[in-house]
């Protein structure tokens, strides 16, 4: 069959399916936020403990009170002991040396023997670091301070961070009022000489 190429026939335009309708962004966002508030109130509605109800039984007469369940639960035992610690904790100050007067015989502190010796210890340190770094701020304090490693408790081993040894009273007193000067508390503890 021949062709009739002068007259082209021209597929028809497809013609454009309408758009289908979708919701603004500011719709969703909306959406999202009333969703997320109500997942809010019931997470909030979840972890809220019901009252204790208040139910009143009226006492039965011919009913014994269960005797043996009131001795079979004894009360959980309370550790207050943080709070007994901190509340029976006592700071002794540091008192300076009184001047003896002509009024007054001198009194004497603490017998002394030749034999003694007195060191203040400012800390103990289970990190041999820390106790290092307390010994450091103590030197750049003028004071003659050192480690000394002690071993308690199945091996335990702690650094102690000691000023001393001092064998005159004065300078001893000296030491602990330039301790408590700077904030440091510290222990005065007596030794043989060695």
């Amino acid at each position: 069959m021949p062709r009739d190429y002068a007259r082209k026939t021209r597929p028809a335009p497809r013609r454009k399916a309408p758009p289908k309708r979708q919701l603004p962004g500011w719709l969703w966002l909306f959406i999202g936020g009333i969703l997320g508030g109500f997942i809010t109130f019931l997470v909030y509605l979840w972890d809220i403990a019901p009252p204790p109800s208040q139910v009143v039984k009226p006492p039965a007469a011919t009913e014994a009170p269960p005797t043996a369940d009131v001795d079979n639960k004894t009360p959980k035992p309370r550790f207050d002991f943080y709070k007994l610690l901190q509340e029976s904790e006592v700071i002794v100050p540091a008192t300076e040396p009184v001047q003896p007067t002509a009024e007054t015989p001198p009194a004497k502190v603490e017998t002394q023997t030749p034999a003694d010796e007195f060191i203040l210890q400012v800390g103990s340190f289970a990190s041999e670091a820390d106790a290092d770094r307390l010994r450091a701020q103590l030197l750049m304090l003028n004071l003659e301070a050192r480690l000394e490693k002690v071993t308690i408790r199945n091996g335990e081993i702690w650094h102690r961070v000691v000023v001393g040894p001092f064998t005159d009273q004065a300078r001893l007193n000296s030491a602990r009022s330039t301790l408590v000067n700077n904030q440091y508390n510290a222990l005065m503890l007596k030794r043989n000489k060695q």
